[in-house]
């Protein structure tokens, strides 16, 4: 899910360029910089999935993923929770914790990821698997691509969004006393449309803190140096790596063969 609890720094228009003594800086399509910041959020955030990804099969050829997770104890609860415990540690102390440790945070929160989604190779055909994520991957580019280049002010979809998740994690809940198949194939639709909304929003959103930062770099230093750079990246990077494992997991209830 994305990264709700991320301090956002005051922003400009959508569609504003950083200024220098009246004058523009360039057309932010243009910004060096911008698509320096962008590219490193999505270089994190490929990293980080292709972490999860060898992890998880490694995990699972092992032997280990059926033998822990399947088994019940305490160490297949451990495995599961600890991906939340790392969003909630780096959500919450982004502001205390270093670039450099939010970094090894990352890295740590991409491989309990990995060991926790070991689970779908037990469930789901290898084939169904790569081919949801090639769909995934595919639709994940072309909504962060959408987010990166309209000019529609996609703020307003935030607060929809958020419900929609909550409503996801409720019905989820309920369905787990239900077993209801028609609830879950309703909650799996509305977790990839809810999670394909985020991934354009987030994008925006990244992109707009991007160049509020470089325009309160002129007008008020001391908010830019409250907001590095580097922590940005890495946080930018955890939000569209949840939007996309989200978006792969409820896809996967569609288009997954079981075993």
């Amino acid at each position: 899910m994305a990264d709700w609890k991320e301090p956002r720094p005051t922003r400009t228009g959508f569609g504003a360029s950083p200024s220098l003594n009246g004058e523009v800086a360039g057309r932010e399509v243009f910004d060096a910089g911008l698509r320096k910041h962008m590219l490193s959020i999505y270089n994190y955030m490929a990293s980080g999935v292709l972490l999860t990804g060898i992890v998880a099969l490694l995990f699972a050829r092992s032997g280990m993923a059926e033998t822990v997770l399947t088994g019940g104890g305490i160490l297949s609860w451990i495995i599961m929770l600890s991906p939340l415990a790392f969003v909630f540690a780096m959500s919450f102390g982004q502001n205390k914790f270093s670039t450099a440790t939010l970094q090894m945070m990352f890295w740590g929160f991409a491989t309990a990821m990995g060991l926790s989604l070991s689970s779908i190779f037990l469930v789901y055909t290898g084939s169904s698997i790569a081919a949801t994520f090639f769909a995934t991957a595919g639709a994940f580019a072309g909504l962060s691509l959408y987010g990166y280049t309209t000019k529609k002010d996609l703020s307003g979809w935030g607060s929809f969004l958020i419900m929609g998740v909550i409503g996801l994690l409720i019905a989820s809940v309920i369905n787990i006393f239900m077993q209801s198949t028609a609830l879950e194939l309703a909650v799996s639709f509305l977790g990839v449309l809810i999670f394909a909304g985020l991934t354009a929003y987030d994008t925006q959103r990244l992109k707009r803190d991007y160049l509020s930062i470089q325009n309160a770099k002129v007008t008020n230093p001391a908010i830019a140096q409250a907001y590095p750079m580097g922590k940005m990246v890495v946080m930018g990077a955890l939000s569209l790596y949840l939007d996309f494992i989200n978006m792969f997991m409820f896809l996967l209830r569609f288009m997954g063969n079981r075993e």
